[in-house]
């Protein structure tokens, strides 16, 4: 009796972490029976499907099929088991972004910040609204637009039924040295708890929009609404916000005056990754927390269980303000100023 449960036990300890998640003996010999029944599905399907037996699940509800898809393979060079052959399958191109007469320039806007408060930030949710707000960013942002990765929120902020511009949060990026020394995470607790951590990747006050302040402005908005709206898209609350700023074009003024916290600047040299090389320059590095005990709860994985069901009563004067793209006038014009 007491060396079956010594055997039980055995077969309950973790032999393997993978993307943050330990592995037991037991599990590793289900995978292995479960690659062996369904070897006619895709390696996609496939990886589904072990999510669902091992209920691994990203903060949002959805299966991490990409963590578990990074396992098999790495258990498949170990030889504990064979996946099967790779499907070809060719990506449909995405369309080009076309230009319309919605995002052409128009009259400049120059005037105090007191003159056009209340701002409000409303999140790009319809169809219609995200690709107004592509077009816009792909327009007059200096980087244009790229499809963002992971979890991502868009905005559009402005006064009355004119827009004054566009913020995009997205996935944080993966390993930072200086972020995560400051965090004080492991690279374990890292991959755990990553997506708490969100990165402000565009940021553009459109070119005709003279308003001092108007930056720092918005961005403290932001700090005061993202959680709610990122819990209400995503089920899930951030804790920490980053951002990257390029020396060339700006120094970060309005993330200082919002009260971010500067951390240094990146190597340059992006993530290494086997036969990948990047061209980057080392960035300004900018974070700003969402909550008191962030460092506990990303370190400590005490994330899930935030509350934070509604926005709070200060802001519902100034959020979703217009609803529909359609509504706004959009002036526009001759000089050049874009933010981040």
């Amino acid at each position: 009796m007491v060396t079956e449960r010594m055997e039980m036990l055995k077969q309950n300890d973790p032999v393997d972490i993978c993307c943050g998640r330990p592995i037991t003996r037991r599990e590793i010999s289900e995978i292995q029976e479960t690659v062996n029944l369904f070897g006619k599905l895709s390696r996609k399907e496939l990886s589904h499907t072990i999510c669902e037996h091992l209920n691994w699940r990203t903060p949002s509800g959805t299966n991490k099929w990409n963590a578990c898809l990074n396992m098999l393979k790495k258990f498949e060079k170990k030889g504990l088991l064979t996946l099967p052959a790779k499907k070809s399958h060719t990506r449909p191109a995405g369309k080009p972004i076309v230009f319309s007469k919605k995002t052409t320039p128009g009259p400049t806007i120059c005037t105090s910040l007191d003159a056009v408060v209340p701002v409000f930030l409303t999140p790009a949710e319809t169809r219609e609204e995200i690709g107004l707000w592509n077009e816009y960013v792909h327009r007059h942002h200096y980087l244009g637009y790229c499809q963002p990765f992971g979890y991502t929120l868009r905005y559009f902020f402005g006064h009355g039924r004119t827009l004054f511009g566009c913020i995009l949060f997205s996935g944080a990026a993966k390993a930072i040295a200086s972020r995560d020394n400051w965090i004080g995470w492991t690279p374990d607790r890292r991959i755990t708890t990553l997506p708490w951590v969100i990165n402000n990747s565009r940021f553009l006050i459109f070119p005709w929009v003279k308003v001092k302040n108007l930056a720092s402005h918005v961005l403290g908005h932001v700090s005061r609404q993202i959680r709610y709206d990122w819990h209400e898209k995503w089920g899930f609350t951030p804790v920490l916000m980053e951002t990257f700023v390029d020396p060339a074009r700006y120094q970060g003024t309005c993330y200082r005056a919002a009260n971010w916290i500067h951390l240094g600047m990146t190597s340059g040299k992006g993530l290494v990754r086997k036969n990948k090389t990047y061209k980057t320059s080392p960035k300004h590095i900018f974070v700003k927390p969402l909550t008191k005990h962030f460092r506990k709860q990303l370190c400590e994985g005490n994330t899930i269980a935030l509350p934070c069901t509604s926005r709070h009563p200060d802001l519902e004067n100034t959020v979703g303000a217009i609803r529909s793209p359609a509504g706004y006038t959009q002036p526009s014009p001759e000089s050049s100023r874009r933010t981040k």
